[in-house]
C-alpha cells in the first residue's frame, strides 16, 4: 500500500504532466507530434484513473484513448498531411473555447463536492448496489457487477455507439481512398 503523502505527490506529478502535455498538444503545429502527445495524454489519464482506484476505467482509457484513437488519428493523417493549416480567423476558435469553458465552469458550480456523502449518487442506489451485489449477482467486484448486470443495457448501448462510429469512420476512410 502506498502512503497517503506519496499518493498526493503522485497526483500532483500526474496533473502537472497532464497540463504540460495538453499545452504541448495545442502549441505544436505538426499534427503527427500532436497525435503522439495525445496518446501520451491518454496514458497519463489512464495512470490517473489507476491512482484513483478505477482499474477498469484505466484499462478502457488506455485501450480506446491511447490505442484505437491514436490509430484513427494516424490513419487520418495519412489522408490529410501532417502540418496544421493557419486559421483565417484566429479569434473565433478562442472565442468558442472561452464560451465552452465558461459554460462548463458554470455547470460545475451546481455539482456536489467531490466525495460528499450526501450527494445524490450516494444517497439513492449506491447503498443498494454495495449491499446487494454480492448476493444478487455473485461477482466480487462491485463495479464489474454494476456494469455487466445492473447497467447491462446501458453498456450494450455504449458499445453499439462506439461500434457504429468505428464503422462510419472506416466507411469514410474507404470512400476517400477509392474516390
Amino acid at each position: 500500500m502506498i502512503p497517503d503523502h506519496l499518493l498526493g505527490l503522485i497526483d500532483i506529478l500526474l496533473l502537472s504532466f497532464l497540463v504540460i502535455t495538453a499545452l504541448a498538444v495545442v502549441l505544436f503545429r505538426n499534427l503527427l507530434v500532436s497525435t503522439i502527445l495525445l496518446s501520451i495524454f491518454s496514458l497519463l489519464m489512464a495512470a490517473m484513473y489507476l491512482v484513483m482506484h478505477a482499474p477498469d476505467v484505466a484499462m478502457t482509457e488506455a485501450a480506446v484513448g491511447a490505442g484505437i484513437s491514436t490509430l484513427l488519428f494516424l490513419a487520418a493523417l495519412l489522408l490529410t498531411g501532417t502540418e496544421e493549416k493557419r486559421s483565417e480567423h484566429p479569434v473565433l476558435p478562442l472565442l468558442v473555447i472561452l464560451i465552452t469553458s465558461g459554460a462548463l465552469v458554470y455547470a460545475s458550480l451546481g455539482l456536489p463536492g467531490y466525495g460528499t456523502p450526501d450527494a445524490p449518487a450516494h444517497t439513492h442506489v449506491a447503498r443498494y448496489y454495495l449491499e446487494q451485489t454480492g448476493t444478487e449477482i455473485g461477482i466480487p467486484n462491485t463495479v464489474t457487477a454494476i456494469l455487466a448486470s445492473y447497467r447491462g443495457f446501458d453498456t450494450l448501448g455504449e458499445v453499439m455507439v462506439v461500434f457504429t462510429a468505428g464503422i462510419a469512420v472506416l466507411l469514410l476512410l474507404g470512400r476517400r481512398r477509392s474516390g
